[in-house]
């Protein structure tokens, strides 16, 4: 749908482009169309699966957010998501006066928009309580009132029959963890129930090195969500939005829902990409590809490194030598690169670099083999 945007003439004529419209009396308005426009993230797919940006994190008016539900899917459209789940807070709606809908609402009122765009729609809600055990996520609710229970063990055991997907959100948030971030005797008894699925490793502008660990000894599906309450506040300095990589077997609902709880996940945030090896690796060999020579001359060998991802890698070389290659590389998103490498046409060389950006354990970086034929 397109949006009228109307302009007064003496606006147009302070910013330098009032002369090139005519006034005869009174004042001169333009009417500009708005096309709204999904702004595409680019990311490859990995074999035998699809790449699905997702958040599965967001609020609305109906908790203690500041938007309609459907401003979310809007949002995520444009944003170029898959997917997205609406997760107001159970126990905070401090707007329950005006908005009397129940739980479900918030779903319902946003899945017209959400079918009409092609977003796959997660209906969920957040368990909310002190620490512990804090906030907790629980999507592909059937009856998402089925969580207003006094007992938070009693709303995981609902969520559980109910067969969701359960999230630790934001486990080292500040406001509830404020000095260490700690896997407290209550998570081990919701884990131990198979209550826990899943964890964040990064929450609105906060991220979480610990729970890598907790996810990668549990096989618990690493996630990264906005949060979002207002509207994308990232925008301006971010090419993409905080987001879950969920590695599914096709672009479904129930695709989405059997990769997430096989842990087939990465979370992606402020150019950092978290996750396990056996998913990190693929995403990236996919990302940055390295071309044949095209130019011998002078004992060089000149070629291109492209990187056709939105993911601007760093790469950092793990050994000295005589190649005159830089030690410090970056890629920036969709672009390409040309090298030269001192080296004969008859002669393989494998240059091993660090990835800065790419963890696949605490403080443990993902390997780049630079190969130049």
């Amino acid at each position: 749908m397109k949006t009228k945007l109307f302009i007064p003439f003496g606006f147009l004529f302070a910013m330098g482009i009032g002369d090139t419209f005519s006034q005869t009396s009174g004042t001169v308005v333009m009417a500009v169309d708005i096309i709204p426009a999904r702004h595409e993230i680019a990311l490859p797919d990995i074999p035998g699966y699809k790449t699905l940006k997702c958040d599965l994190h967001t609020h609305t008016m109906f908790s203690d957010g500041g938007v309609w539900p459907t401003v979310r899917v809007d949002n995520a459209w444009e944003d170029g998501l898959d997917a997205i789940a609406i997760t107001d807070h159970i126990e905070y709606r401090p707007h329950a006066r005006d908005l009397t809908g129940d739980f479900n609402r918030p779903y319902e009122i946003a899945l017209p928009g959400a079918k009409e765009k092609n977003i796959i729609l997660i209906k969920g809600g957040e368990i909310t309580r002190g620490m512990p055990p804090g906030h907790l996520n629980a999507l592909f609710m059937k009856d998402v009132n089925a969580l207003n229970k006094p007992d938070y063990m009693d709303a995981l055991r609902e969520a559980a029959s109910q067969e969701a997907f359960i999230q630790w959100n934001h486990p080292g948030w500040l406001a509830q963890q404020p000095d260490t971030t700690r896997w407290m005797k209550c998570h081990e008894e919701i884990y131990r129930k198979g209550w826990m699925n899943g964890i964040e490793v990064f929450n609105d502008k906060e991220w979480y090195p610990e729970a890598i660990q907790w996810a990668l000894d549990k096989h618990l599906a690493m996630t990264a969500n906005s949060d979002f309450h207002d509207n994308n506040y990232y925008k301006k300095q971010f090419p993409i939005r905080p987001v879950t990589l969920v590695f599914a077997t096709e672009r479904t609902g129930e695709a989405l829902r059997e990769a997430l709880f096989a842990g087939r996940t990465v979370a992606l945030f402020f150019d950092k990409l978290v996750g396990p090896k056996e998913l990190v690796d693929p995403l990236v060999l996919q990302s940055i590809q390295v071309s044949k020579p095209f130019l011998y001359q002078d004992g060089y060998a000149f070629l291109e490194v492209k990187n056709t991802s939105d993911i601007e890698f760093t790469l950092i070389k793990t050994e000295k030598d005589d190649s005159e290659l830089r030690d410090k590389m970056i890629l920036p998103r969709r672009s390409t690169v040309v090298i030269k490498v001192k080296k004969s046409p008859d002669i393989q060389k494998i240059y091993t670099y660090r990835l800065e950006n790419v963890l696949i354990g605490v403080e443990k970086y993902q390997e780049f083999n630079l190969i130049v034929l």
